[in-house]
């Protein structure tokens, strides 16, 4: 844990450092994913422990609510993105971790809800949560769309997922950080293309 040994401005200034790091192109391509899934009718589902978990619950929760303009919040013919956070559902991983173990609790979740076109998105700052491998796995037997969001570096996941999204950081608390940030982002371009508004392509002309 980096802060134990920080003052503040050395903490988020490490912090800071590691978007330089980053493959920009793979944010975007997590965001073009996402509106396709939007556009072509497909499932969004979004797993992770912790907080990843949280995370998960968080990047649902935006995605869901906060593509939408507020005047269409009551419009019952606006299309919105299908989108679940499989951490959320508690009585399924309760069901499953205690009658078949804690690696099934995600994995036997897309069993039910899961199409092939559909998306996975799965956190895991080490890449190695055997639940959330098991069900990236599955998933990319079934022909979903598999992303990796991973941090250190990048652990099984990154070679299991078909897409990656990796922040090469050795502190859980900042990877996590770094996702959210980039989740807020992908959050506000799949707003401006659902609503075809504001683009950065359009506002950097």
């Amino acid at each position: 844990m980096l802060g134990a040994t920080l003052n503040p401005k050395d903490y988020l200034d490490r912090c800071s450092e590691v978007f330089d790091t980053l493959d920009l192109s793979q944010i975007e391509g997590l965001s073009n994913d996402i509106y396709e899934a939007y556009e072509n009718d497909r499932f969004v589902f979004i797993i992770g422990n912790g907080g990843s978990g949280s995370n998960s619950s968080h990047f649902c929760e935006d995605l869901g609510k906060s593509t939408l303009n507020r005047e269409d919040f009551l419009n019952d013919d606006k299309k919105r993105l299908k989108v679940l956070s499989l951490t959320d559902n508690t009585p399924y991983i309760l069901a499953w971790g205690n009658d078949e173990g804690f690696d099934r609790v995600f994995v036997e979740q897309l069993k039910n809800f899961a199409s092939a076109g559909d998306v996975l998105i799965s956190i895991s700052g080490s890449g190695n949560s055997p639940n959330i491998l098991n069900a990236v796995e599955w998933a990319n037997k079934h022909d979903l769309t598999t992303w990796g969001i991973t941090g250190y570096d990048g652990g099984k996941l990154q070679g299991l997922g078909q897409k990656n999204l990796h922040v090469p950081l050795d502190d859980m608390g900042m990877v996590e950080c770094v996702h959210l940030i980039a989740f807020h982002w992908v959050l506000n371009d799949c707003y401006a293309r659902i609503n075809s508004c504001g683009r950065y392509e359009a506002a950097a002309k």
